[in-house]
């Protein structure tokens, strides 16, 4: 394999001036030849957006620094790309704005969009790497960004768009102004050891194929694993802290397994700071860490999702602390829920402690939604307000097999917003509960949103 250093294309280490120029100019080179490795040696190396070509990894050894720029003017570099000058269906002018949350993705879905600078970028690449030794990190910064999202989230530390045969090992993330990874129609994709460290979403996965994630670490401010319209995802034996979501997720074919999954929060959800303290970067005192949920059904209208959603499995799982286990709501008052609903989900082998509100599953009166756990512990937290074990609507079929629940302490098991669907309860234990099973209710439905 051709080994090329950056510092031999003239990039400094400890310089105050980024160092972007030759750090792209050691990629561009192994591209010209036919592909190879990058190298980062030890030291802080200060850059803006570098894009990653085909047959090329970036290796960075131990102790190897790229540090982003906090100033958003230096993530363009891709629209001026000569070696391989974007379409012009991957260009776009328009910016992030809170717009009805149905329409006017171009934003997110044209690779060449503000909204899609990087610290590292990659379109229509195949074979390509990020591998880290010991101590290797890319650190985002926090960059502030007053045009971009909600007006204050600068570039992602990773996208890549439309590429294959994708390999993340052995590094950190940390800082990221948007999301840790953000990856858009791409298939084949390994993610082994890496860390991802405050900032926003872990990884995000838009209409992916082939992802296998584990052993990893998430302790991120936003959610750890998300994403939507994906097929075929594997994550096993990984961490995920988060003040959001560990997963919010949508899909089919999915296993997760052998996770650690527990809040509150080590990093803070950055939405919770003032203007001010967005600016700044950092971990400022306050702001919220609660982990919302441990599993969050996604599906929004940036893409036409092209399967039906489910055949999605967690199994022996270990949550503690999450203010939610299962939220799913349909109904209708969370648009990034509703392109297309979810059918089935299980739940194997979790051990869950510390939850707050109720399994919510309100599922499509057209597909019902199918739920199992079987084998499960389920624990709610003490001091919790009175409210059931359940929430339902819409659902084909519920099984509650072997499975245990402590400190459910409203008046009824599980309050249903509808009629008809199957529940089946085989060696459920309820830890002396003596209200009501199921109750009917014709109440409003109120559910938080996420």
């Amino acid at each position: 394999m051709n080994i090329r250093y950056v510092t031999d294309f003239g990039a400094v280490p400890f310089s105050e001036d980024p160092q972007t120029e030759m750090l792209q100019r050691a990629i561009d080179h192994c591209f010209k030849i036919g592909g190879g490795e990058v190298r980062v040696p030890a030291g802080d190396f200060l850059t803006g957006g570098l894009r990653l070509r085909s047959n090329v990894r970036l290796y960075l050894e131990q102790g190897a620094h790229l540090i982003g720029s906090r100033e958003p003017k230096d993530y363009f570099a891709v629209l001026s790309d000569k070696l391989e000058p974007l379409a012009p269906n991957d260009l776009t002018d328009v910016l992030w704005k809170p717009v009805d949350v149905r329409k006017n993705f171009d934003h997110m879905n044209r690779a060449g969009s503000s909204w899609n600078n990087a610290l590292i970028r990659a379109i229509d690449a195949d074979n390509i790497a990020i591998i880290g030794e010991n101590g290797s990190y890319i650190d985002g910064r926090d960059c502030f960004d007053i045009s971009g999202e909600e007006h204050y989230r600068g570039p992602h530390a990773v996208n890549f768009f439309r590429c294959s045969n994708i390999i993340f090992k052995g590094y950190e993330i940390k800082n990221s102004a948007n999301w840790a990874h953000a990856l858009f129609d791409c298939t084949n994709i390994q993610m082994e050891n890496v860390t991802v460290t405050a900032g926003h979403d872990g990884i995000h996965l838009t209409s992916c194929r082939n992802i296998d994630i584990r052993r990893c670490d998430f302790y991120t401010g936003d959610d750890c694993i998300a994403g939507i319209d994906n097929l075929n995802m594997s994550v096993s034996d990984c961490v995920l802290n988060t003040a959001c979501s560990a997963f919010r997720f949508g899909g089919t074919n999915a296993v997760i397994e052998k996770c650690r999954i527990f809040g509150p929060a080590k990093y803070l959800f950055r939405g919770s700071l003032s203007d001010e303290e967005k600016r700044n970067g950092g971990q400022p005192v306050g702001g919220r860490r609660n982990m919302l949920s441990a599993f969050t059904y996604y599906a929004d209208f940036s893409r036409n999702i092209s399967r039906p959603a489910g055949h999605i499995l967690m199994t022996d799982c270990d949550i503690s602390n999450a203010d939610r286990f299962l939220h799913y709501n349909y109904s209708g008052n969370e648009p990034w829920q509703r392109n297309k609903p979810l059918e089935e989900i299980t739940f194997k082998r979790i051990k869950a402690r510390g939850i707050k509100n109720p399994l919510t599953a309100y599922g499509s009166s057209d597909i019902p939604i199918r739920l199992a756990l079987e084998d499960c512990e389920i624990s709610f937290s003490e001091n919790r307000a009175p409210e059931a074990f359940m929430h339902l609507c819409n659902y084909d079929k519920v099984l509650l097999k072997n499975t245990t629940v402590k400190n459910v302490n409203g008046g009824e098991l599980i309050k249903s917003w509808s009629e008809g669907g199957e529940i089946v309860a085989d060696n459920f234990d309820t830890y002396g509960f003596d209200g009501e099973f199921l109750k009917i209710t014709d109440e409003p439905f109120v559910c938080g949103a996420i």
